[in-house]
């Protein structure tokens, strides 16, 4: 299916400064993250930023670029800016990817964007969790689905919960037990995508510090493509700059 991709990127960044312009090999973060995203099969890749330093580094190595409005709360919101100054139709398909997934792989970001259709205008990704450390972390989103493979709910706690299983035991992975943690990798159905900004904010994503609780609380469906690969981290930390820059 046809999709377009769009990398938000902006420059300020609490844990690791000037993160998109972080040099990978040769070239900055931003644009590894876009060339990745170049061999998904996406019709078209964008980066939407709010810096002139971003938007000179991608015109620098040829990625294409558009400037957006600084005040955006979130990327969601600054790839809807984009998406519609493009003047994209109501039923393209736009990915979501990070602009510090510079490892992300390409099959995943097309996996996900063909979820998407007119029923269910969002779709997401998951991958199994193997480790008892990864359950009961509260920074590993988890995601609970239904038979038709749509979030029923995300959470930070452990879910589902094991009730007989951990009363008695959580330092193991019962037995026949399945969690699913979730990838931070979007697709919108445009037309959605553009009421999202809209949307009433939601208690839960309050509580949960999760956006992606504001669409379900909210009666949208999200459906979740469900990988057998772990992916690759992103870049959150100098730790794993350093771990991506090895790789390069």
């Amino acid at each position: 299916m046809s999709f377009i991709a769009i990398v938000p990127a902006r420059l300020a960044s609490t844990r690791l400064p000037n993160k998109p312009l972080a040099d990978i090999g040769g070239k900055p973060m931003v644009v590894r993250t876009a060339e990745r995203a170049m061999l998904s099969g996406a019709a078209q890749v964008v980066v939407a930023t709010d810096h002139a330093d971003i938007f000179a580094a991608c015109r620098e190595h040829g990625i294409d670029v558009q400037m957006t409005r600084s005040d955006h709360p979130s990327g969601t919101d600054r790839i809807a800016e984009v998406a519609a100054a493009m003047g994209l139709s109501a039923d393209a398909v736009v990915v979501n990817v990070q602009g510090d997934e510079p490892l992300i792989d390409p099959a995943l970001i097309a996996a996900t964007a063909a979820l998407v259709n007119p029923h269910t205008p969002m779709a997401t990704a998951a991958h199994a969790i193997h480790t008892v450390q990864d359950l009961f972390n509260p920074n590993v989103v988890k995601v609970v689905l239904d038979k038709m493979s749509r979030a029923l709910y995300f959470s930070r706690a452990t879910m589902p919960w094991a009730r007989d299983a951990f009363a008695q035991d959580q330092q193991s992975m019962p037995d026949g037990y399945q969690a699913l943690r979730h990838i931070g990798l979007y697709a919108y159905q445009n037309q959605f995508l553009q009421a999202y900004p809209a949307l009433p904010v939601s208690p839960l994503e309050q509580i949960e510090a999760l956006e992606q609780l504001r669409v379900l609380w909210n009666g949208i469906s999200i459906a979740v493509h469900v990988t057998d690969q772990s992916p690759a981290a992103g870049v959150d930390t100098l730790e794993d700059l350093q771990r991506v820059r090895t790789f390069f």
